[in-house]
């Protein structure tokens, strides 16, 4: 790490510190509780509000080492956390514990929840330059909490113009008159309960030309809410009922690293009038650096995860999601159930992220997969064109880590790789389950997801306007990556970050040992060949030649 990226190291944490103060809320502090009844599946009610640093043997100790800094909810004292098998990957405990459990047993919880702010205030209105803002509650002045250093965009004068006419909710804290804010999410973005239906071919075709369908996957788009399935037409009787949704985050703009997009799980319950903010979105996201925008791997509501000043998604790019509204929170109490043991392994460093191998698609996938959803996978781009060019990456880019890295990203499985595909791919499967167009014989969690099913719908969540240009629809093949990315090194934009080292005091003796890439077995093959293959393939050609000349 170089001196200059020690700097921005040790900025972080003290932004994140000033941050927290900005926070600090008294007991008289305005505004309703964080949550409004609940937290993704769970009943607010079971969860206290803490700083990280005070959540003492409350929680996973290695989570409350990432979360010292940072406002969080706990699970109160008697709730079922969910646990974790040690000396197991995190796709078998999912499976283990999968065997054992009947679907529609009680709800494990997770390890905590990312609030990010210790309070909220609804329906709020900016005055004319955005300098207060008011509810039916009061008035007060409008600040934003810090921009951190490495971020390359913040909230500006268009922001403003965007949100200026919306009833907005808004997380942060109170001091005096001022309300510091911390995440700004327009309350309009919501499902719309008298959305027309428009019919969608249960496909991942179908869903990739929905994505595209907009100009730039919709980035500057209109928000929109259709409803592409329904069990009964005209029946939305959906307020308190539990939800599934499938999340993709576009590509962003100006970072040559984030084409890809982003995947992520959601679970909750329909609020009122259409309501999502408190959804629990299960973001995975690499703990072992510092993220340019503040990310920390956790559930956070998807308010926050879209629209935290610094951290929120779309700030940066365009937003879909696959929403399953269902009759019955079996199948989405399952789920968040097992993501929750996912976390405990995250936070433990037993599952650890890898950006070709094991992402947030990669991570969301086993977990599906390991429950019983059983979709069919895309396999891998070309494991030919990967053994062949690796010794060209090797020699163009000067660097055997990035030759390796470039051999596990044409191996590895697409759905697994790229979250557009796992979103095409288990979204299209949705559709045939609840349309009863699945031709597969359906397992346990498969049957029920057919049967709970009352209606799907797409959501289209535009880019919220920034200091930050447009971004675009995810990419989904190695192939339009490669297009999209400049061919000159020295045009790509790439944000670099430093390190976050994992203490080794915190490393639990029953983890298993990292698994080998497969691109270092196919150097160490391609090693072989350049010591003795190739020399032997080059003497026998000599010798036939001398023998033919002969």
């Amino acid at each position: 790490m170089t001196s200059a990226d020690s700097g921005v190291a040790r900025s972080l944490p003290a932004v994140r510190r000033a941050a927290r103060t900005a926070l600090i809320t008294s007991p008289t502090t305005p505004g309703s509780a964080i949550f409004a009844g609940w937290v993704g599946p769970y009943p607010a009610a079971n969860f206290v509000v803490s700083i990280g640093s005070n959540c003492n043997s409350w929680s996973l100790p290695q989570a409350r080492w990432y979360f010292e800094q940072e406002t969080v909810a706990l699970p109160r004292a008697g709730a079922p956390v969910a646990g974790f098998t040690r000396g197991a990957t995190a796709k078998d405990d999912v499976a283990q514990w999968a065997a054992t459990q009947a679907i529609g047993d009680p709800i494990d919880y997770v390890p905590l929840v990312w609030a990010g702010s210790p309070a909220v205030i609804h329906g709020a209105l900016f005055d004319a330059n955005g300098a207060h803002i008011r509810t039916n509650s009061g008035s007060w002045s409008f600040a934003t909490v810090p921009k951190i250093p490495l971020n390359r965009s913040y909230y500006d004068a268009t922001s403003l113009a965007f949100l200026a006419s919306r009833r907005l909710k808004v997380r942060g804290s109170f001091a005096g008159d001022t309300l510091t804010a911390r995440t700004v999410w327009p309350e309009d973005f919501r499902l719309d309960l008298n959305a027309a239906i428009r019919p969608l071919p249960a496909t991942a075709q179908a869903l990739r030309r929905l994505i595209r369908y907009e100009p730039r996957g919709g980035a500057a788009s209109p928000f929109s809410a259709t409803v592409l399935w329904e069990r009964v037409p005209g029946a939305r009787a959906w307020q308190g009922k539990p939800v599934l949704a499938l999340l993709l985050n576009g590509g962003q703009g100006d970072d040559d690293e984030a084409h890809g997009g982003h995947f992520a799980l959601v679970t909750g319950r329909v609020g009122e009038d259409g309501a999502m903010g408190d959804w629990l979105a299960n973001n995975f996201y690499t703990l072992d650096s510092f993220s340019e925008k503040g990310i920390i791997a956790a559930p956070t509501p998807l308010d926050n995860y879209l629209a935290d000043l610094n951290s929120g998604q779309a700030w940066y790019r365009p937003t879909y999601l696959l929403v399953a509204v269902l009759s019955d929170e079996r199948v989405a109490t399952h789920l968040q159930s097992a993501l929750a043991r996912v976390y405990n392994q995250f936070y433990r460093h037993q599952l650890v992220y890898e950006h070709a191998t094991m992402n947030c698609a990669s991570i969301s996938v086993d977990v599906l997969l390991a429950l019983g959803w059983n979709v069919a996978t895309r396999g891998p781009t070309s494991r030919i064109v990967a053994a062949t060019s690796l010794p060209w990456h090797a020699l163009r880019r000067r660097s055997i880590d990035k030759a390796i890295q470039a051999y596990d990203y044409l191996t590895e499985d697409r759905t697994r790789l790229f979250p557009a595909a796992a979103f095409e791919d288990f979204g299209a499967d949705l559709l045939r389950l609840a349309s009863g167009q699945c031709r597969r014989r359906l397992g346990a969690l498969e049957t029920l997801i057919a049967q709970d099913v009352e209606a799907v719908s797409f959501l289209r969540v535009p880019q919220l306007p920034s200091s930050r240009v447009f971004g675009d629809c995810p990419v989904d093949t190695a192939w339009e990556y490669t297009a999209r990315v400049p061919k000159d090194p020295a045009m790509q934009q790439i944000i670099p970050v430093p390190p976050r080292r994992f203490p080794e005091s915190l490393r639990d003796p029953d983890l298993l040992p990292t698994p080998r890439r497969r691109g270092e077995g196919a150097l160490v093959v391609w090693a072989v060949l350049s010591v003795v293959g190739i020399p032997w393939i080059l003497w026998r050609w000599w010798r036939r030649r001398r023998a033919s000349a002969s």
